[in-house]
Protein backbone atom coordinates (compact mmCIF):
# COMPACT_ATOMS: atom_id res chain seq x y z
CA UNK A 1 0.00 0.00 0.00
CA UNK A 2 2.87 2.37 0.81
CA UNK A 3 4.38 1.90 -2.66
CA UNK A 4 0.98 2.51 -4.27
CA UNK A 5 0.65 5.78 -2.35
CA UNK A 6 4.17 6.80 -3.43
CA UNK A 7 3.32 6.04 -7.05
CA UNK A 8 0.01 7.89 -6.90
CA UNK A 9 1.69 10.92 -5.33
CA UNK A 10 4.18 10.96 -8.22
CA UNK A 11 1.69 10.42 -11.05
CA UNK A 12 -1.67 11.87 -10.04
CA UNK A 13 -0.55 15.54 -9.81
CA UNK A 14 0.67 15.21 -13.41
CA UNK A 15 -2.64 13.69 -14.51
CA UNK A 16 -4.69 16.29 -12.61
CA UNK A 17 -2.70 19.15 -14.14
CA UNK A 18 -3.76 17.86 -17.56
CA UNK A 19 -7.36 17.77 -16.38
CA UNK A 20 -7.04 21.38 -15.23
CA UNK A 21 -6.07 22.40 -18.77
CA UNK A 22 -9.06 20.52 -20.15
CA UNK A 23 -11.40 22.28 -17.68
CA UNK A 24 -9.84 25.69 -18.39
CA UNK A 25 -10.56 25.18 -22.11
CA UNK A 26 -14.15 24.16 -21.42
CA UNK A 27 -14.89 27.20 -19.23
CA UNK A 28 -13.21 29.63 -21.64
CA UNK A 29 -9.98 30.48 -19.79
CA UNK A 30 -8.03 29.01 -22.71
CA UNK A 31 -8.81 29.07 -26.41
CA UNK A 32 -7.14 27.45 -29.43
CA UNK A 33 -4.95 30.47 -30.22
CA UNK A 34 -3.69 30.66 -26.63
CA UNK A 35 -2.99 26.92 -26.49
CA UNK A 36 -1.02 27.07 -29.77
CA UNK A 37 1.12 29.93 -28.46
CA UNK A 38 1.62 28.11 -25.17
CA UNK A 39 2.83 25.01 -27.00
CA UNK A 40 5.23 27.09 -29.08
CA UNK A 41 6.62 28.80 -25.97
CA UNK A 42 7.22 25.48 -24.20
CA UNK A 43 8.83 23.97 -27.30
CA UNK A 44 11.14 26.85 -28.20
CA UNK A 45 12.03 28.27 -24.78
CA UNK A 46 11.00 26.41 -21.61
CA UNK A 47 11.80 22.84 -22.66
CA UNK A 48 15.25 23.60 -24.14
CA UNK A 49 16.06 25.47 -20.92
CA UNK A 50 15.00 22.47 -18.83
CA UNK A 51 17.13 20.07 -20.88
CA UNK A 52 20.09 22.44 -20.81
CA UNK A 53 19.94 22.73 -17.02
CA UNK A 54 19.63 18.95 -16.51
CA UNK A 55 22.71 18.25 -18.63
CA UNK A 56 24.86 21.30 -17.83
CA UNK A 57 24.71 20.62 -14.09
CA UNK A 58 25.37 16.87 -14.39
CA UNK A 59 28.79 15.53 -13.40
CA UNK A 60 29.37 12.81 -16.00
CA UNK A 61 32.64 11.58 -14.45
CA UNK A 62 31.51 11.30 -10.83
CA UNK A 63 28.47 9.11 -11.51
CA UNK A 64 29.87 7.12 -14.43
CA UNK A 65 29.12 3.38 -14.66
CA UNK A 66 30.04 2.10 -18.10
CA UNK A 67 28.10 -1.19 -18.02
CA UNK A 68 24.94 0.52 -16.78
CA UNK A 69 25.17 3.32 -19.37
CA UNK A 70 25.77 0.82 -22.18
CA UNK A 71 22.70 -1.19 -21.15
CA UNK A 72 20.54 1.96 -21.01
CA UNK A 73 21.70 3.02 -24.47
CA UNK A 74 21.15 -0.45 -25.96
CA UNK A 75 17.68 -0.86 -24.43
CA UNK A 76 16.66 2.61 -25.57
CA UNK A 77 17.83 2.11 -29.15
CA UNK A 78 16.26 -1.36 -29.42
CA UNK A 79 12.96 -0.02 -28.04
CA UNK A 80 12.90 2.74 -30.64
CA UNK A 81 13.69 0.31 -33.45
CA UNK A 82 10.98 -2.12 -32.33
CA UNK A 83 8.43 0.72 -32.03
CA UNK A 84 9.23 1.76 -35.61
CA UNK A 85 8.60 -1.77 -36.88
CA UNK A 86 5.31 -2.05 -34.96
CA UNK A 87 4.14 1.34 -36.30
CA UNK A 88 3.84 -0.12 -39.80
CA UNK A 89 0.90 -2.23 -38.59
CA UNK A 90 -1.33 0.85 -38.75
CA UNK A 91 -2.98 1.66 -42.05
CA UNK A 92 -3.10 5.35 -41.12
CA UNK A 93 0.52 6.35 -41.82
CA UNK A 94 -0.08 9.86 -40.43
CA UNK A 95 -0.01 8.51 -36.85
CA UNK A 96 3.28 6.58 -37.19
CA UNK A 97 5.50 9.32 -35.77
CA UNK A 98 3.28 9.93 -32.75
CA UNK A 99 2.87 6.20 -32.11
CA UNK A 100 6.63 5.54 -32.23
CA UNK A 101 7.45 8.42 -29.90
CA UNK A 102 4.65 7.61 -27.46
CA UNK A 103 5.61 3.93 -27.30
CA UNK A 104 9.26 4.43 -26.31
CA UNK A 105 9.70 7.82 -24.64
CA UNK A 106 9.54 7.90 -20.84
CA UNK A 107 9.11 10.77 -18.43
CA UNK A 108 12.46 9.89 -16.87
CA UNK A 109 13.57 13.37 -15.85
CA UNK A 110 10.34 14.53 -14.22
CA UNK A 111 7.93 11.80 -13.16
CA UNK A 112 10.64 9.15 -13.01
CA UNK A 113 12.97 11.10 -10.74
CA UNK A 114 10.09 11.83 -8.36
CA UNK A 115 9.41 8.09 -8.22
CA UNK A 116 13.05 7.23 -7.42
CA UNK A 117 13.28 9.92 -4.74
CA UNK A 118 10.08 8.66 -3.12
CA UNK A 119 11.67 5.23 -2.75
CA UNK A 120 15.27 6.06 -1.78
CA UNK A 121 15.13 9.66 -0.61
CA UNK A 122 17.74 10.61 -3.22
CA UNK A 123 18.27 10.51 -6.97
CA UNK A 124 20.06 7.15 -6.86
CA UNK A 125 21.13 6.04 -10.34
CA UNK A 126 18.59 8.39 -11.89
CA UNK A 127 21.01 11.05 -13.18
CA UNK A 128 23.19 8.47 -14.94
CA UNK A 129 20.12 6.86 -16.50
CA UNK A 130 18.98 10.30 -17.71
CA UNK A 131 22.40 11.05 -19.20
CA UNK A 132 22.30 7.73 -21.08
CA UNK A 133 18.71 7.84 -22.34
CA UNK A 134 17.19 11.34 -22.45
CA UNK A 135 19.49 12.77 -25.17
CA UNK A 136 18.68 9.73 -27.33
CA UNK A 137 14.96 10.14 -26.55
CA UNK A 138 14.96 13.74 -27.72
CA UNK A 139 17.24 13.41 -30.73
CA UNK A 140 15.38 10.37 -32.03
CA UNK A 141 12.04 12.07 -31.39
CA UNK A 142 13.07 14.95 -33.65
CA UNK A 143 14.23 12.49 -36.32
CA UNK A 144 11.11 10.30 -36.06
CA UNK A 145 8.68 13.21 -36.11
CA UNK A 146 10.51 14.72 -39.06
CA UNK A 147 10.69 11.62 -41.23
CA UNK A 148 7.22 10.32 -40.33
CA UNK A 149 5.46 13.66 -40.73
CA UNK A 150 1.86 13.53 -42.08
CA UNK A 151 1.59 14.33 -45.79
CA UNK A 152 5.37 14.13 -46.00
CA UNK A 153 5.28 13.10 -49.67
CA UNK A 154 7.93 11.11 -51.45
CA UNK A 155 11.25 10.79 -49.65
CA UNK A 156 13.77 12.34 -52.03
CA UNK A 157 17.01 14.28 -51.70
CA UNK A 158 15.25 17.61 -51.32
CA UNK A 159 12.96 16.36 -48.56
CA UNK A 160 15.85 14.66 -46.73
CA UNK A 161 17.91 17.86 -46.88
CA UNK A 162 15.00 19.90 -45.56
CA UNK A 163 14.39 17.37 -42.78
CA UNK A 164 18.03 17.31 -41.70
CA UNK A 165 18.12 21.10 -41.67
CA UNK A 166 15.06 21.14 -39.45
CA UNK A 167 16.65 18.63 -37.09
CA UNK A 168 19.85 20.69 -36.80
CA UNK A 169 17.90 23.86 -35.99
CA UNK A 170 15.50 22.17 -33.57
CA UNK A 171 15.44 23.94 -30.16
CA UNK A 172 15.45 20.60 -28.33
CA UNK A 173 18.63 19.48 -30.08
CA UNK A 174 20.28 22.85 -29.45
CA UNK A 175 19.36 22.67 -25.75
CA UNK A 176 20.86 19.18 -25.43
CA UNK A 177 24.08 19.98 -27.28
CA UNK A 178 24.61 23.20 -25.34
CA UNK A 179 24.05 21.44 -22.01
CA UNK A 180 26.42 18.57 -22.83
CA UNK A 181 29.16 20.93 -24.01
CA UNK A 182 28.70 23.16 -20.96
CA UNK A 183 29.16 20.18 -18.65
CA UNK A 184 32.03 18.62 -20.62
CA UNK A 185 34.00 21.89 -20.83
CA UNK A 186 33.20 22.64 -17.17
CA UNK A 187 32.16 26.18 -18.02
CA UNK A 188 31.24 28.51 -15.15
CA UNK A 189 27.70 28.30 -13.79
CA UNK A 190 26.97 31.73 -12.32
CA UNK A 191 24.17 31.61 -9.77
CA UNK A 192 22.21 34.39 -11.47
CA UNK A 193 22.38 32.66 -14.85
CA UNK A 194 21.48 29.18 -13.61
CA UNK A 195 18.61 30.40 -11.43
CA UNK A 196 17.20 32.30 -14.39
CA UNK A 197 17.48 29.25 -16.63
CA UNK A 198 15.88 27.13 -13.91
CA UNK A 199 12.98 29.57 -13.55
CA UNK A 200 12.37 29.25 -17.29
CA UNK A 201 12.81 25.47 -17.33
CA UNK A 202 10.36 24.75 -14.51
CA UNK A 203 7.59 26.23 -16.65
CA UNK A 204 7.94 23.47 -19.25
CA UNK A 205 6.10 20.71 -17.40
CA UNK A 206 3.05 22.52 -15.93
CA UNK A 207 2.44 24.67 -18.99
CA UNK A 208 2.96 21.73 -21.34
CA UNK A 209 0.57 19.58 -19.32
CA UNK A 210 -2.16 22.23 -19.24
CA UNK A 211 -1.75 22.95 -22.95
CA UNK A 212 -2.10 19.25 -23.69
CA UNK A 213 -5.21 18.95 -21.54
CA UNK A 214 -6.73 22.02 -23.17
CA UNK A 215 -6.14 20.64 -26.66
CA UNK A 216 -7.44 17.17 -25.83
CA UNK A 217 -10.36 16.17 -28.07
CA UNK A 218 -12.18 13.19 -26.59
CA UNK A 219 -14.01 12.36 -29.85
CA UNK A 220 -10.79 12.18 -31.86
CA UNK A 221 -9.07 10.34 -29.02
CA UNK A 222 -11.63 7.53 -29.03
CA UNK A 223 -11.20 7.27 -32.80
CA UNK A 224 -7.50 6.48 -32.18
CA UNK A 225 -8.11 4.28 -29.14
CA UNK A 226 -6.60 1.07 -30.59
CA UNK A 227 -3.12 2.51 -31.39
CA UNK A 228 -3.20 4.44 -28.11
CA UNK A 229 -3.93 1.33 -26.02
CA UNK A 230 -1.33 -0.65 -27.97
CA UNK A 231 1.30 2.01 -27.22
CA UNK A 232 0.31 2.05 -23.54
CA UNK A 233 0.68 -1.73 -23.18
CA UNK A 234 4.06 -1.64 -24.95
CA UNK A 235 5.25 1.31 -22.87
CA UNK A 236 4.22 0.13 -19.41
CA UNK A 237 4.57 -3.64 -19.77
CA UNK A 238 6.33 -4.62 -23.01
CA UNK A 239 9.76 -3.06 -22.64
CA UNK A 240 9.93 -3.99 -18.94
CA UNK A 241 9.02 -7.59 -19.71
CA UNK A 242 11.80 -7.81 -22.30
CA UNK A 243 14.69 -5.83 -20.82
CA UNK A 244 14.33 -6.11 -17.03
CA UNK A 245 14.89 -9.90 -16.95
CA UNK A 246 18.03 -9.31 -19.03
CA UNK A 247 19.16 -6.65 -16.56
CA UNK A 248 18.70 -9.09 -13.67
CA UNK A 249 20.69 -11.76 -15.54
CA UNK A 250 23.52 -9.27 -16.11
CA UNK A 251 23.60 -8.51 -12.39
CA UNK A 252 21.84 -5.17 -11.90
CA UNK A 253 20.13 -4.81 -8.52
CA UNK A 254 18.60 -2.23 -6.16
CA UNK A 255 18.98 1.37 -7.39
CA UNK A 256 20.25 0.28 -10.80
CA UNK A 257 17.18 -1.90 -11.33
CA UNK A 258 14.77 0.81 -10.15
CA UNK A 259 16.37 3.36 -12.48
CA UNK A 260 15.96 0.92 -15.38
CA UNK A 261 12.32 0.38 -14.38
CA UNK A 262 11.75 4.12 -14.56
CA UNK A 263 13.47 4.36 -17.94
CA UNK A 264 11.54 1.47 -19.46
CA UNK A 265 8.17 1.53 -17.72
CA UNK A 266 7.29 5.04 -16.55
CA UNK A 267 4.64 7.18 -18.20
CA UNK A 268 5.16 8.73 -21.62
CA UNK A 269 6.42 12.29 -21.22
CA UNK A 270 4.25 15.30 -22.01
CA UNK A 271 7.09 16.48 -24.24
CA UNK A 272 5.78 14.00 -26.82
CA UNK A 273 2.65 16.07 -27.27
CA UNK A 274 4.48 19.42 -27.30
CA UNK A 275 6.96 18.25 -29.95
CA UNK A 276 4.33 16.50 -32.07
CA UNK A 277 2.14 19.60 -32.24
CA UNK A 278 5.07 21.85 -33.07
CA UNK A 279 6.44 19.56 -35.78
CA UNK A 280 3.35 19.25 -37.94
CA UNK A 281 1.47 16.41 -36.23
CA UNK A 282 -2.10 16.47 -34.93
CA UNK A 283 -1.11 15.58 -31.36
CA UNK A 284 -4.34 13.74 -30.45
CA UNK A 285 -2.71 10.29 -30.31
CA UNK A 286 0.19 11.70 -28.28
CA UNK A 287 -2.13 13.28 -25.72
CA UNK A 288 -4.13 10.04 -25.41
CA UNK A 289 -0.98 8.00 -24.80
CA UNK A 290 0.37 10.48 -22.24
CA UNK A 291 -2.88 10.64 -20.29
CA UNK A 292 -3.40 6.87 -20.26
CA UNK A 293 0.20 6.00 -19.34
CA UNK A 294 0.27 8.67 -16.63
CA UNK A 295 -2.83 7.26 -14.95
CA UNK A 296 -1.97 3.57 -15.39
CA UNK A 297 1.72 3.83 -14.47
CA UNK A 298 0.88 4.38 -10.80
CA UNK A 299 -0.38 0.81 -10.72
CA UNK A 300 2.04 -0.87 -13.15
CA UNK A 301 5.14 0.65 -11.52
CA UNK A 302 3.86 -0.47 -8.13
CA UNK A 303 3.32 -3.96 -9.53
CA UNK A 304 6.88 -4.16 -10.86
CA UNK A 305 8.24 -2.90 -7.50
CA UNK A 306 6.23 -5.52 -5.63
CA UNK A 307 7.63 -8.22 -7.92
CA UNK A 308 11.20 -7.01 -7.41
CA UNK A 309 10.81 -6.96 -3.63
CA UNK A 310 9.18 -10.39 -3.62
CA UNK A 311 12.12 -11.78 -5.56
CA UNK A 312 14.62 -9.99 -3.31
CA UNK A 313 16.07 -7.88 -6.12
CA UNK A 314 15.64 -4.51 -4.40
Amino acid sequence: MENLIFSLEATMPIFLTMIMGYIFRKIGLMDEAFVNKLNKFVFTAALPALLFEDLATADFIEVWNGKFVLFCVAATCLSIGAAMVISFLWKDRSIQGEFIQGAYRSSSAILGMAFIQNIYGNAGMGPLMIIASVPIYNIMAVIVLSFFKPNRGKMDGKLIKKTLKGIAANPIILGILTGVLWSYLKLPQPVILMKTVKNLGVLATPLGLMAMGAAFDEKKAFAKLKPAVTAVVIKLLGWCGIFLPLAVMIGFRNQELVALLVMLGSATTVTCYVMARNMGHEGILSSSIVMLTTFCSAFTLTGWLWLFKTLGLI
